[in-house]
């Protein structure tokens, strides 16, 4: 079952532009709400690097741990009666290039109904341009099939100090919620909520497994911040 803890606020200063939390998975979330055999099967997948795979202290891999698994059960506990099919895609250690290539191929494939991409922490191997560009490719080639987005900030780097503006993964932060913004797609932002923990002087590495993979009660945090999106 997914690990439900005492959140702090999450102090993401989202543009208005950001779609519409009330809002933007309004069709989906019916659609979770109804019954056989008038419902149908729904597909969450979650593309990206070794967070969203379960990447622990690797090579261990926690799929049941995860973020995307904690989200299965807790939209299940809300929708019992749904049929839902969480897919993941990502691979340990792919940049956001990477996993451009093989979008069409490998997870449009799937036929998303909502799809959640992560790739910051890793994209720092290949820069700021060059992250943007494969973003822009993937969002713009799911929103041409009508598939609902929603873009992930980074979860930490315990050799930053995800406080600090001049940490290297908070411009990639940035490009994130400004492409949800231009985009009008979901935003979901475990870096806020983890620096606002930070700030409030919790050790961020105690949601740790190892310096960039965030263990059980990490991955809790960011399936919550998902999950708001279907309350």
């Amino acid at each position: 079952m997914i690990l439900f803890l005492p959140l702090l606020f999450c102090a993401a200063v989202l543009s208005a532009q950001v779609a519409d939390r009330e809002t933007y998975l309004s069709e989906i979330v019916a659609e979770l709400g109804k019954r056989w055999p008038e419902s149908r099967t729904l597909n969450l997948v979650f593309h990206g690097h070794s967070v969203p795979a379960g990447y622990a202290r690797t090579p261990v891999v926690n799929t049941l741990q995860a973020y995307p698994h904690q989200v299965l059960c807790g939209v299940k506990d809300r929708f019992p009666n749904a049929v839902v099919n969480v897919i993941t895609t990502a691979i340990g250690g792919e940049q956001s290039e990477q996993g451009a290539a093989r979008f069409e191929a490998e997870v449009l494939t799937h036929r998303p109904d909502v799809l959640f991409i992560d790739y910051a922490l890793n994209d720092r191997q290949i820069g700021l341009e060059r992250s943007e560009k494969a973003w822009r490719a993937m969002i713009e080639a799911a929103l041409a099939r009508n598939i609902k987005v929603i873009l992930m900030t980074p979860t930490p780097d315990l050799s930053e100090d995800i406080r600090s503006d001049e940490a290297r993964l908070y411009p990639f932060v940035q490009m994130i919620r400004r492409l949800a913004a231009e985009y009008h797609v979901g935003l979901a932002d475990p870096y806020a909520c983890f620096r606002s923990r930070a700030e409030a002087g919790e050790k961020i590495s105690s949601y740790m497994a190892q310096v960039n993979h965030p263990d059980a009660r990490g991955h809790a945090i960011v399936a919550e911040e998902i999950l708001r999106w279907f309350y």
